[in-house]
């Protein structure tokens, strides 16, 4: 679900001070279009939304949910967006965040 690898590995490229700075302003973008997609799914910026939450996923390990974004935002672009389980995307993100808010600490540290 999270690629804690990766994690580390951003944690190492900006430094511990600016990761500090980055997570909770990942959380912030992702859950503005996340709050959008449970308020308003529009389908016509789906395509858009999707891509833009894949990148920030895998950006910050969050592996499985930046999978799903990736298979929604292409169903999106051939059309098919009204098939795209938007709810058991959000559901991911939830899942992940909660397992990255929990893991953090002792993924760093080892």
């Amino acid at each position: 679900m999270i690629d804690w690898q990766r994690v580390t590995t951003l944690r190492d490229e900006i430094g511990a001070e600016d990761f500090e700075e980055v997570v909770p302003l990942f959380l912030e973008e992702v859950e503005a279009v996340t709050d959008e997609l449970r308020a308003n799914p529009d389908i016509s910026r789906l395509e858009d939304h999707m891509h833009f939450l894949k990148g920030s996923a895998i950006s910050l390990g969050f592996a499985t949910f930046s999978a799903m974004c990736g298979d929604g935002e292409i169903q999106a672009a051939a059309g098919g967006g009204v098939q795209v389980d938007i709810a058991a995307i959000l559901k991911c993100y939830e899942q992940s965040k909660q397992v990255f808010l929990t893991g953090l600490s002792d993924a760093l540290t080892t």
